[in-house]
């Protein structure tokens, strides 16, 4: 892969395309610009573009990772069933082992995605295909 960007600079998704919008309410992205862009400082890969279930919520808590209760003091409003957020691909896979994963936005989940996730895994969940 070629860190997930195109000829044109941008960051691509896992069809190919322009990485589209993920969410801008709640505004998520490891650098916070509603798109699921990676960098090196994006230590957990935060690329999968997912639409939020409480199955998920909950096995996201039971395994640490509590994404629903509000952190103020981090900006941190919670997240609901229903809200899009760009998820670590390691644990939309370990969801997806579990039969827990959310659904997601394969035009909003990047490129680089793949270096942990089979795309047959991402297209099984996906909401954007014809």
């Amino acid at each position: 892969m070629d860190g997930g960007f195109g000829g044109d600079g941008r960051q691509r998704n896992v069809l190919g395309g322009t990485l589209a919008l993920c969410s801008e309410d709640p505004v998520t992205g490891f650098y916070r610009t509603g798109c699921c862009e990676t960098g090196p400082q994006d230590h957990g890969v935060h690329t999968v573009c997912a639409v939020m279930t409480d199955d998920f919520l909950k096995f996201s808590q039971s395994r640490g990772n509590d994404l629903s209760t509000p952190r103020p003091e981090f900006g941190f409003a919670g997240l609901r069933a229903g809200d899009r957020w760009c998820l670590c691909a390691a644990r939309w896979l370990e969801a997806y082992q579990a039969d827990k994963a959310p659904d997601v936005v394969l035009a909003a989940t990047n490129i680089a995605t793949l270096r942990i996730v089979p795309l047959e895994a991402l297209k099984s969940k996906a909401i954007d295909l014809n």
